[in-house]
């Protein structure tokens, strides 16, 4: 099939969602809460921007699948967590039954169910029936080989990076713009010169998992694949969002995608409860354009969108993560008022009042009094970062 035929067949974007997606859930208090995909959905329902011929079924993966990363052992142990088979302190010693990572029953399905969506997403654009694909509820980008971490069992994006390359030979750019540090995923590939990992978070020095510096730049024939923007505290839009535009697009320039990956933690916002960064809606328009456009130059097109954080559920995350489809389907990105039949379904609902416009108010917090020290530290952070790509263009 011809090139422009072919284009002209495939669907432009695939939304990858079931209801399913929500026994992954450890508690009714637990701040991962995956109600936040049915808002979503719901909320691009309202504005007729979400229609049934878009929505793609995820399956589980395999046992075989998760192996590309997960240890077989670990695995067996998070069955048998699920199934209340397991003692305490030996779970504890793969990461769950802790505060951060409780133990629910079938917790392996449900895990395996994310990590299946995510290999969904890629089959539809790998295999051409897609252009673009998004897949909300994976990007736990935490998950360890043999250890669960941070509200993450299985790694969703380190299986599929891994599928990637075995099932279609491909040059993988994972960008991360989680506020917590892609930590899971930048170990997985630390060594893989065919992996190129982004990940734009909060320092670590406040906030969990504590890695991320721009020290942590790969290793043997991977040195110079990976690469951290570790920004300050209270960082604003404009600082963010110079950080983010301008270390993508040198670092895909550099390492020359095959397809991008894109994490989109929702979590750099304002009113997360759980980061201390000062990112309004703004950022969250802007990310997923210039994803579609460095996909568009450097990958035919070929861009796949996971969720991560976000534990504003009401009033953040259905807004940011609707972007990411919008922007998907080149549709026309609204301002204004949010959908009253939305507003009314949920307002009632929501613990907090929701946010009324696609836009936040400006202004949405009160000055920040280092804005230009914290502007400038970010800079120079970033300078050093692309220290060496920028070193070797110029060689």
């Amino acid at each position: 099939m011809a090139e422009s035929t072919r284009n002209a067949a495939m669907k432009r974007a695939a939304f990858v969602y079931s209801e399913g997606q929500l026994d992954y859930k450890f508690s009714e208090t637990h701040p991962f809460n995956q109600k936040r995909l049915v808002l979503t959905a719901n909320l691009l329902r309202s504005i007729d921007a979400l229609p049934d011929s878009a929505i793609v079924e995820p399956r589980v993966a395999t046992d075989e699948e998760l192996a590309l990363i997960h240890d077989e052992r670990y695995i067996e142990i998070v069955k048998k967590a699920g199934n209340g088979e397991v003692d305490q302190i030996v779970a504890e010693n793969y990461g769950i039954g802790t505060e951060d990572t409780p133990i629910f029953p079938h917790m392996h399905e449900a895990s395996a169910q994310l990590v299946g969506g995510t290999l969904t997403a890629v089959d539809e654009v790998m295999e051409g029936r897609a252009r673009r694909a998004v897949n909300l509820g994976g990007g736990l980008h935490h998950g360890f080989r043999g250890k669960a971490s941070g509200f993450c069992v299985y790694n969703d994006s380190s299986v599929a990076i891994r599928y990637m390359q075995e099932k279609y030979g491909a040059r993988v750019l994972y960008i991360d713009t989680d506020a917590h540090h892609g930590d899971g995923v930048q170990w997985s590939f630390y060594d893989d010169p065919d992996v190129c990992t982004v990940s734009i978070h909060e320092t670590g020095r406040y906030l969990f998992p504590g890695t991320g510096s721009i020290t942590e730049r790969g290793s043997g024939q991977g040195y110079g694949t990976s690469f951290n923007f570790p920004v300050d505290a209270f960082t604003e839009d404009d600082s963010f969002l110079e950080v983010y535009r301008t270390s993508v697009r040198e670092i895909a320039e550099f390492f020359k995608p095959d397809v991008i990956l894109t994490q989109n933690g929702a979590d750099a916002h304002y009113f997360d409860p759980l980061t201390h960064l000062h990112s309004t809606m703004r950022t969250y328009r802007e990310i997923p354009k210039v994803a579609m456009e460095l996909a568009e130059q450097y990958c035919g097109g070929r861009w796949i969108a996971v969720g991560g954080g976000g534990y504003d559920i009401w009033r953040v995350v259905p807004r940011a993560w609707s972007l990411i489809w919008l922007t998907m389907n080149e549709a026309e990105i609204p301002e204004g008022p949010l959908p009253e039949k939305w507003l009314a379904r949920y307002g009632p609902e929501s613990p907090v009042p929701l946010m009324p416009h696609w836009e936040d108010p400006d202004p949405l917090y009160k000055p920040i009094p280092r804005k230009p020290e914290i502007e400038e530290k970010n800079r120079l952070m970033m300078e050093k970062a692309l220290h060496i790509i920028r070193s070797e263009k110029k060689e």
